[in-house]
Order: structure tokens, then C-alpha cells, then sequence
């Protein structure tokens, strides 16, 4: 029971990934905390695929796990089947995804957030952002009637998800609504307005949902997961659910004619949807005009949950109506006489320009305002938790007056996706990308813990036990490296026989281990089979700890590379501008930024890079005259 003298010091609207990564976030760092929600029994709902990670998206759940986050852990307890995607290529791509049991998914977050002492739960919908003296004092909100109750709070998140002014589409009906049987959230748009914010429009959408039983799977391709399968959390966790196969289908011509000839009745195509959908997951119906000449579209069919009998349809998202979606969905093989239990739908709603936010997540011009997730352009349920984590680990730091985390591009795919999205903002719904990050041979999904845990551990999110199985771990791969590079073994003939066996040249001189694993023949099992006693008994095999040794050892050249670019842009992003630049004066600045750099007036050039619209070429020039004349007062003096 929430009760309001017990006055708050965070709140998070919104019970949506975001929304619980922030809340617990804020909670376990020992700050009072209320999450305020329309329905507690949404808090976790899988709104559309029911599944967590994928490619760039598996990196953000192993890093928010490290930094002490949920989502990671969930997945694990819940999860009916884990693939490891883009395993033919490279480790620095490759990434994990799960099939989520939905309804356990929802049902353990609940029991998470209803169990986590210091956090209260609200249920209310949030009409107004309360200032006073240009920065937030609270919330106004209705919980029931039509009276306004204020909660007083100096930080508070936005964690809205696609409810905020959410409108449905399917064919040409309507309905107010941010998902299928909730209502949308009015109000908040219009004072985020009132507050200086530029709303913008997105639209996002969802397939329908069909009973298994009247599907015919014989005539898909069965598709199983990995085993064994591999766990998200660095956690002591288990996957205790049976795993289960999805089914690989694909449309056809006739598929296609049906869409083509009812494109008229698609709101998307008749102009009666004005949001910008997502590029990187379209509706079927932009599939077939965008690429026509692709004969075919790859569909995954996908249970919901164990003891239900729906099927998610990943591929076949759509607005159009009804009796259009019955007809092209039949079409398929294995859907002839497929039953519907929901049709799919489109949502357009609002979200905020997120180049008006710091790269904590606080709105620039309003002090302790945060916002995280789809309310910031993003798209997933992966973006929105890990922005949550980020938004809830700052508020509460603002409110220990301690220093904020910011995770630099450099070290987290979080820190890639925060400066995309603050820097460059949107113009599209946003998606995580391995390509998105530069550093991506450094940011692997393997490593997380070893680059992230260790602010998870200052800030106090992470548990006693898990801090001490990080330092084992940690201790772990330094000491294998070192025996790697100064243990030597000398050319005998069993060594070359397995060494013509892997198609690599003979061993004619000594080498240490780190040398040999370095061929691109071998592997970690080739060096037990060379050195076993180089191994402590209980080692990891099939756990991150053989994926880190192996990849840190044959890449170490390149690594070191990336991390050696790293420290030099990290030592020129901490050049200090000094106090009273005069940024007019100097050559090679475009007007435009020359005239932000004098309203914004950054102190160093990391604060001057992330100011939106600033180009690489930008910070050279400024970098430049910093170093022509570091004591000047006037640049370009």
C-alpha cells in the first residue's frame, strides 16, 4: 500500500522495461523510490514479440545485467529457447536472443518489483510535471476520480512507452490506445510542450496473433535453439523451462497479391498514419513495395508461453484490416486454415526529441527530469531497459549528490546507443546494431562484466556474492593470460601431429601458449590438449570464461589497437576549453556552430562533442587551436 506522506525521492512513470530498470535501479542503490503505472498487472508485459535480445540487442541485456540490472536474469528463468546469433562470423557480432515464456516473464518481473524493498507501486496515471524555479518538485496525478493528487519528488523518469497520445490502427478503424485492451496516456505530451520539449510522432506496430493448434507445422522447418543453452546473467542463474522448437515459414506470390491489391485500405498507405514506423522491422505491407523484387519474405512462427496456444508471427507486423490479414495469412503454407485470436495492429504515438537530454538521460533545461526508452525514440524492449538502468542509476545519484554515470561510447554498446540518440537524435525509430559501434571487438558480449562491473559494484547495485564471483572471474583470466605467456612448449612429434591435423605449419622452435593459440587453426581445446595442467579443474568450458580467454589471446594486437584509439580519445575529449573562449574567432567553424558553441559554451571538448549537430570535423578544428594556444583565453587569438 503507497502511502503519500511517505514522501518519495524517485519517481518513475511507467511500468515497462525502462520503468522497472529504473525503478529497481534506484531502490537497490538504496533511494526511496515509487513506480507509478496505469495497471500493475502490465508491470513486464511483452507488448509485441515475446523474446529478449538479438543482434546488438543481446550486448545490451549482458551489459545491463552487469551494471546489476534484471532483464538479463528474467530471460534466463523464463526463457523457452536461446540461440547465439552470427556465430560463422567474428565474437565482436555475435550476440544472444531467447524466446520468452510471456506470461512467467511478466508474472516474475511483478513478483521482482513487488518484493524489492524501498520501492512503492502507484497506480495512477500521471498528468502533469510539477516545477518550481525551472527545475522538477513533483508529479500531479489521478488515481481515481477526477481529482489531481501531487507527489513531491526532484527526480523523476519518463518511462511512457508508446502510450503517451497512443493511437491504434487496424485497416481504417481507430481506437485510443497505447496497446491491445489499455488505454493511452493523455496529457503528458502536451506538458512535456508546456516545458520547452519537441514532440515528435512515431509509429510502431505488431503482427496478429494465431492458435497453434490450427496451424499445420509439418509443413514449416522446425528450428531449435542451442544446446546446451547459454545463459544471459553473469549471475548464478539456471534455465530451469523445457525448450521448444519455432517454425520457419515463408510468404509467397499469392501472399504478396493479396497485400498489393488492399493496399488502399492500409492506413499506412493512405496517409492516415503520419508517424515514421521503424526501418529495420516493417510491416509486411512495406516489405512487399519496398522490395519487390524478392519472390518471398522469411517468417518465424513463435509460441507465446508454455501453456498457451498462441503463436507470435515474427516477419508479418501490419495495419491492414481484418479480413486482409486473414486472406494473405492463409495464404501461407501451413496457414490454410489457421484460426486468428487477435489481429494485428499499428500504434502511433508521441515521443521527445532526445537531443534535448544529457547523456544521463536529465532533460537539459529541466533539471531532474529524466526520460528513458521508446519515449526517446527508441525501438525494443532491449533499448528501453537499458536506458532505464542508466536514467535510474543517475536519478538516484543526483539525489545522493554523487557524481552521474556516463558510459562512453568507447565502453558499452549503453554508451553508443545514449550518444547516437542525445548527439544525432532520430528520424526514425531507433535500433541497436553491432555496426553501430565502433569499438565493437572491445564490446563484446563475453566481457561485459569485466568492462561494466565494476561501476555496478561502486554505485552498489551489485550483490556481495555476485561482486565476489566477478573478482574470482577477473582474477581468473588475468592469471591464465600470464601463465599463456610464460608457459613454453618445445616442437615434439605429438604436437605436430595434431598441428598437421588443424592444417597449421609444424611447430621448429619453442613457443609459449598465448603464440600458439594465436594460429587461427587452433583453439582453446588444442591448448588443453597441449598443456592440461595449465587448467584449473573447475574451469568454465562452456561459459564465457573459455570465450574471453580465447578471443583476448588471438586478438590481443588488434585489441590493444582499439584500446590504445580509445585512451587518445578519451585524453582529447578531456582537453579543458578555457573559461571566456571567444568560439566567433575561430577559423574553419561553420556559423551554426560556431553560434551553439557561444550559447552552450562548453568546458571541455567532450562537453563541445555533445552538443547536437557538432561534426568530427568540428572537434578537430577546435582541438587544433586548443592545442596552438592552450592558455589563451580567446580562441583564435
Amino acid at each position: 500500500m503507497f502511502h503519500v506522506e511517505q514522501l518519495s525521492k524517485v519517481v518513475v512513470i511507467g511500468g515497462g522495461h525502462a520503468g522497472i530498470e529504473a525503478a529497481l535501479a534506484s531502490a537497490r542503490m538504496g533511494v526511496p523510490t515509487v513506480l507509478v503505472t496505469m495497471d500493475p498487472a502490465k508491470i513486464g508485459e511483452m507488448s509485441c514479440n515475446p523474446s529478449v535480445g538479438g543482434v546488438g540487442k543481446g550486448q545490451l541485456v549482458k551489459e545491463l545485467d552487469a551494471l546489476g540490472g534484471e532483464m538479463g536474469i528474467c530471460a534466463d528463468y523464463t526463457g523457452i529457447q536461446f540461440k547465439r546469433l552470427n556465430t560463422r562470423k567474428g565474437s565482436a557480432v555475435q550476440s544472444s536472443r531467447c524466446q520468452s515464456d510471456k506470461k512467467l516473464y511478466a508474472q516474475r518481473m511483478q513478483k521482482v518489483v513487488g518484493e524489492q524493498p524501498g520501492l512503492e507501486v502507484l497506480r495512477a496515471e500521471v498528468k502533469e510535471i510539477v516545477l518550481e524555479g525551472g527545475r522538477v518538485t513533483g508529479i500531479r496525478y489521478k488515481s481515481t476520480g477526477d481529482k489531481l493528487d501531487f507527489l513531491p519528488s526532484r527526480q523523476v523518469l519518463i518511462t511512457s512507452g508508446t502510450f503517451m497520445a497512443a493511437i491504434m490502427h487496424c485497416g481504417m478503424q481507430t481506437s485510443e490506445g497505447g496497446r491491445a485492451g489499455e488505454k493511452s496516456s493523455k496529457g503528458l505530451s502536451d506538458c512535456l510542450r508546456t516545458l520547452g520539449l519537441t514532440v515528435l510522432r512515431l509509429k510502431t506496430g505488431t503482427p496478429a496473433r494465431l492458435l497453434a493448434g490450427s496451424i499445420d507445422f509439418t509443413k514449416m522447418i522446425e528450428q531449435y535453439g542451442d544446446r546446451p543453452p547459454r545463459r544471459f546473467s553473469f549471475s548464478a542463474t539456471e534455465i530451469p523451462l523445457p525448450q521448444v522448437p519455432c517454425y520457419l515459414a515463408y510468404t509467397n506470390e499469392r501472399t504478396h497479391d493479396v497485400i498489393r491489391q488492399n493496399l488502399d485500405k492500409s492506413p499506412l498507405y493512405s496517409g492516415k498514419i503520419q508517424g515514421i514506423g521503424p526501418r529495420y522491422c516493417p510491416s509486411i505491407e512495406d516489405k512487399v513495395v519496398k522490395f519487390p523484387q524478392k519472390d518471398r519474405h522469411q517468417l518465424f512462427f513463435e509460441p507465446e508461453a508454455l501453456d498457451s496456444d498462441w503463436i507470435y508471427p515474427n516477419g508479418l507486423s501490419t495495419s491492414l484490416p481484418g479480413d486482409v490479414q486473414e486472406a494473405f495469412i492463409r495464404s501461407i503454407v501451413g496457414c490454410e486454415n489457421v484460426v486468428f485470436a487477435r489481429h494485428g495492429y499499428a500504434v502511433e504515438y508521441d515521443c521527445i526529441d532526445p537531443r534535448q537530454l544529457h547523456h544521463t538521460l536529465e532533460c537539459r533545461e529541466v533539471p531532474g527530469l529524466y526520460l528513458a526508452g521508446q519515449v526517446n525514440g527508441t525501438s525494443g524492449y532491449e533499448e528501453a531497459a537499458a536506458q532505464g538502468i542508466l536514467a535510474g542509476i543517475n536519478a538516484a545519484l543526483a539525489y545522493q549528490e554523487k557524481e552521474p554515470l556516463i558510459l562512453a561510447r568507447s565502453e558499452a554498446y549503453i554508451g553508443v546507443m545514449v550518444d547516437d540518440l542525445t548527439r544525432h537524435g532520430i528520424n526514425e525509430p531507433y535500433r541497436m546494431f553491432t555496426s553501430r559501434a565502433e569499438y565493437r571487438l572491445a564490446l563484446r558480449e563475453d566481457n561485459a562484466d569485466l568492462r561494466l562491473r565494476p561501476h555496478g559494484i561502486r554505485i552498489g547495485l551489485v550483490t556481495e556474492e555476485n561482486r565476489i564471483r566477478f573478482e574470482k572471474r577477473r582474477e581468473l583470466m588475468s592469471s591464465l593470460k600470464t601463465k599463456f605467456n610464460t608457459t613454453f612448449i618445445k616442437p615434439a612429434d605429438s604436437i605436430n601431429a595434431l598441428f598437421a591435423e588443424r592444417n597449421t605449419a609444424p611447430m621448429a622452435i619453442p613457443q609459449n601458449l598465448a603464440q600458439i593459440l594465436k594460429r587461427p587453426e587452433l583453439g582453446l581445446e588444442d591448448l588443453r590438449a597441449i598443456s592440461p595442467a595449465t587448467f584449473p579443474e573447475d574451469f568454465g568450458w562452456a561459459t564465457e570464461d573459455a570465450e574471453t580467454l580465447e578471443v583476448e589471446v588471438k586478438y590481443e594486437g588488434y585489441i590493444e589497437q582499439q584500446r590504445f584509439e580509445i585512451e587518445r580519445l578519451k585524453k582529447m575529449r578531456e582537453k579543458i576549453i578555457p573559461e571566456g573562449s571567444d568560439f566567433s574567432k575561430v577559423a574553419g567553424l561553420s556559423f551554426e556552430i560556431k553560434e551553439k558553441l557561444l550559447k552552450r559554451a562548453p568546458k571541455s571538448l567532450d562537453e563541445a562533442a555533445q552538443i547536437p549537430g557538432m561534426t568530427p570535423a568540428a572537434l578537430s578544428v577546435l582541438l587544433f587551436h586548443l592545442r596552438k594556444s592552450p592558455t589563451s583565453h580567446e580562441l583564435g587569438r
